[in-house]
């Protein structure tokens, strides 16, 4: 007469599920994906620079140095043939190749890399002065000329493999006593300058990264930089200046402890990367060994020394001498 009323059924575990619950997980893991997506797409690799990379100085026309310039790295000219003024200038650490097969094809590289800095997309467009600034990893870029007339702060946030690139329309113009900050992890092999026409670092200024430029480069006396100066066409004038090129160093990895591997054998407290992990494969906490107490040897016991006994002396009989008759005479 009656009717059982309609029961959902229930899993078999007899679990009761939680559909939404289940659905607003699913959306807050896409939604995190979305957010994730432009971050990766704004990592920029860096700008290969190929047999370049080698140089601290590259021309086409000609290299001029005055003064006890100091160059550490590679000076290549191609496919001029003149590089003068060393000595005084003197190069460390480094060759010099003039009109030969290593510098004509560093400068091949070198187009394929000013080429590869021009082509990228922009994450920000600047212009004029970037003193005063602080810029995160990105693609800059100016329809015109760039300029600094103080200090620049480029902050890697924490990446060392962060990439920094300057793309300046025309020249690049870095005033006297100018100098970049390199903060959070950020390397000068990283930072590249790719200028229309000419650049000039200023007196005394202290400038990092790799400027690669259409036609010349003049670095004004005291300057220096942490990088390289690289034209296509023109000349690289240089006046007491220190260029010291900027090599990569690979970031440090720390694996926590418990997360690594260790080895199969052995009784060591973690598995989290030691030599000797009592769990390895898994690299989780190892087994530890309870240490027992070590019984204390009893310390000996020190007798005192025995008292010299001195044996009595017994003194010799003294036999008494009897005196002779005088002798006899006459």
């Amino acid at each position: 007469m009656f009717r059982q009323a309609h029961q959902p059924s229930e899993p078999s575990d007899g679990k009761r599920r939680h559909p939404s619950r289940t659905a607003c997980l699913v959306g807050l893991l896409a939604t995190g994906s979305l957010l994730a997506a432009p971050l990766a797409l704004s990592a920029q690799a860096p700008v290969g620079l190929g047999t370049a990379g080698n140089f601290a100085v590259l021309a086409g026309s000609t290299v001029t140095n005055t003064g006890p310039s100091v160059i550490s790295g590679s000076v290549g000219l191609a496919p001029g043939s003149a590089v003068v003024g060393f000595p005084p200038g003197i190069v460390i650490a480094g060759t010099t190749q003039v009109a030969n097969g290593v510098a004509l094809q560093a400068k091949n590289d070198l187009v394929t890399a000013y080429n590869d800095a021009a082509g990228r997309s922009s994450t920000a467009t600047v212009s004029g002065d970037l003193a005063g600034r602080t810029l995160t990893p990105g693609v800059y870029t100016s329809a015109s000329s760039l300029g600094l007339s103080g200090q620049l702060t480029l902050d890697a946030q924490g990446n060392p493999s962060a990439v920094f690139v300057f793309q300046a329309g025309s020249s690049l113009i870095v005033g006297s006593g100018s100098e970049i900050n390199l903060i959070g992890g950020a390397q000068a092999c990283n930072v590249y300058w790719k200028v229309g026409s000419s650049a000039t670092i200023g007196t005394s200024s202290a400038f990092v990264g790799n400027v690669l430029a259409l036609t010349s480069i003049t670095m004004t006396t005291g300057a220096t930089l942490q990088g390289s100066v690289l034209a296509r066409n023109g000349a690289v004038t240089l006046d007491t200046n220190t260029i010291t090129r900027a090599a990569c160093t690979a970031a440090s990895s720390t694996t926590p402890a418990g997360t690594g591997t260790g080895s199969t054998t052995g009784a060591g407290t973690t598995g989290g990367g030691s030599t000797k992990g009592a769990t390895g494969g898994t690299g989780t906490t190892g087994a530890t060994k309870p240490k027992h107490p070590t019984a204390k040897k009893p310390k000996p016991v020190v007798k005192p020394p025995r008292p010299k006994v001195t044996k009595p002396v017994t003194p010799k009989p003294v036999v008494p001498t009897a005196n002779k008759p005088p002798a006899f005479t006459g």
